[in-house]
Order: structure tokens, then sequence, then C-alpha cells
């Protein structure tokens, strides 16, 4: 089964992510790491995010790798061709340049590709922007989750600094979020928007514990069929 969750940037999609992979038993892949993890190796290897042929063939030729923690079954470590960028993907320059780096076709190209051989695997927890209307059309559970531009970015702020990484000024990070929705959903490639069969989720006013029981309630339900 792959459950595809999508929706804009800071809705707490890998949160919710893994907890489900983790309540129902699943594994759970992070399509949003993986373009960030493209976005690192471009700005680490002095490639101009401009020249979108060289970050397509960039794309193309790194191995993107996720490995676990010593008892935890869903996987948090993100390695780029055997160097872990667990943290460095994480940064508000990462932040800035990754809506770009996702645009390019070829990257989108190279990383589908990944992406739906890792999910031909198993049971899988797959979130992203497109998921449910590209990578996993025929997913049996399709959930948009979203939140206001501004919980989002209160989300944000909280989570860059309970792990150190990232900006922490609010309206830096808003405006960020707002720079990001508008470039994810006006992109010709794979644009964000809810699959037409998703089921919407406006987590602005939800506890993410509701969140989590909704969407596996929703897997659970599909599995009863």
């Amino acid at each position: 089964m792959i459950i595809a969750i999508d929706g804009p940037s800071g809705a707490g999609k890998s949160t919710v992510a893994k907890a489900v992979a983790k309540e129902l038993g699943f594994s759970c892949l992070d399509t949003g790491a993986m373009y960030r993890a493209v976005a690192w190796r471009a700005l680490h290897d002095g490639v101009s995010l401009e020249d979108t042929e060289a970050v397509g063939a960039l794309a193309h030729t790194c191995t993107i790798s996720f490995r676990h923690e010593q008892g935890d079954p869903v996987p948090r470590r993100v390695f780029v061709d055997d160097v872990e960028v667990t943290g460095a993907i994480r940064t508000a320059e990462i932040d800035r340049s990754v809506s770009a780096v996702s645009a390019v076709p070829a990257v989108r190209q190279a990383l589908v590709d990944q992406q739906r051989r890792i999910g031909s695997e198993g049971n899988y927890v797959v979130e992203g922007r497109d998921i449910g209307t590209e990578v996993f059309p025929n997913a049996e559970v399709k959930v948009f989750l979203t939140a206001s531009a501004e919980e989002r970015a209160h989300r944000r702020v909280r989570q860059n600094a309970d792990r150190g990484i990232g900006s922490i000024d609010y309206q830096e990070v808003l405006a960020d979020i707002i720079r990001r929705d508008e470039l994810d959903s006006s992109r010709d490639t794979a644009p964000l928007r809810p699959a037409k069969d998703a089921v919407l989720l406006d987590s602005s006013s939800m506890h993410v514990e509701e969140v989590i029981g909704s969407i596996c309630g929703l897997a659970r339900a599909r599995m009863a069929l």
C-alpha cells in the first residue's frame, strides 16, 4: 500500500508521515529530503542553480539514500554519495534553494524514478508535493495536508529553534514560505495541487495527534476493503 501525503512547505508532512508509518508498521519516504539533497550537492559542488542542465545532470549521477537510527524503524538519516547531509539539508540556504531545484524537469524525472522504485518494494508512507498527482497517482490513500501560511511559519520557527538549524526570524520564515508556495504552485512541471481524489486536511487548528489519527483511520479503512 502507498499512502501519499502532499502539501505545502511547513505543513508538517514529514512529522506526520513518520508518525503514521510508525503507527502502521510502514516504511517512510521523505521525497522533500531528496530534492534538498540535490540542492545541497549543487551548492557544495559550486553548480549554479540557474544552470538547469548541469543541475539535472547532477541529479542523475548522485546517489541519495536513507538510513535508520538504531532501534528506530523510520529512516531519519540522509546521505548523498555516502556523505551524511541530515543536518546540512535543513539550513536556511537550502530552504531558499530547493524550490528552484525541484522545478527542473530533469531533476524531477531522476528523483521520481528513484521514488517509484523504492515505493514498489513494500508498504510506504510517501510525502512531498506531487506524490498523489504524479509519482503514485494510483496510491490507495491520498491526503493533501495544509495549514495557513502564518501557522506554518510559527511551526517552522519552533522546529528550527528546537533543531538549532535554520532561521528563527518569524517574518523571514513567513516570507520564504509564501515565496515557496508561489513557486511550487506555479511551476510548469508537477505543480503543487491536491489530487482530485485526495482527502484535504487543514491542520491550522488541529493537534498533530488528530492529523495522525485521521490518516491512520483512512489507511485502516482502505485495508479493510
